[in-house]
């Protein structure tokens, strides 16, 4: 856990310091990149670690994510499509996406899964700060099986510019 809080720490603070490179987009909705933390949690091992999400456009993201726990390394990537809320919901915004993952499990094994995901993204309004939870399930495959994990889901919270 002092590990997790330490990685947090660190990832703050250069998100802060990098916030002034980069201007925050006209909506108010989006940021150009987000650094934090995100823990995956639910059925099996909680996983914890570094994150980015970077928009190559209004609506399309990819996010990147670096995943320690339970003996393992977890590497992640996905595509969002992201839409904000209409009305009132200032800085509030819904994602679909997918993506591959690769886990470096203690003892040499590597197992390869795909993630669908659904989530909600709150960036906060005149703050470098965003929150995110989300659900994301994940197919694994591994020596000639598969498995299937629905409780899984992400939470963090990024620095953004």
């Amino acid at each position: 856990m002092k590990n997790a809080v330490k990685l947090l720490g660190i990832t703050m603070f250069l998100g802060l310091g990098l916030s002034n490179l980069n201007a925050q987009r006209s909506s108010g909705s989006y940021y150009n990149t987000g650094i934090g933390l995100l823990v995956d949690v639910g059925d099996g091992a909680t996983l914890v670690g570094p994150h980015v999400k970077h928009f190559f456009s209004r609506n399309n993201a990819g996010e990147f994510a670096v995943l320690f726990g339970s003996g393992a390394t977890h590497l992640n990537a996905m595509y969002h499509y992201q839409s904000a809320f209409g009305g009132n919901a200032r800085g509030l915004a819904w994602y679909l996406g997918v993506g591959p993952g690769l886990s470096f499990v203690k003892g040499g094994s590597t197992v390869f899964s795909i993630a669908p995901v659904a989530g909600i993204d709150f960036k906060i309004p005149g703050a470098p700060l965003d929150l995110f939870f989300d659900w994301r399930p994940r197919v694994w495959f591994y020596s000639g099986n598969s498995d299937f994990t629905a409780a899984r889901f992400g939470l963090g919270v990024r620095v953004t510019f």
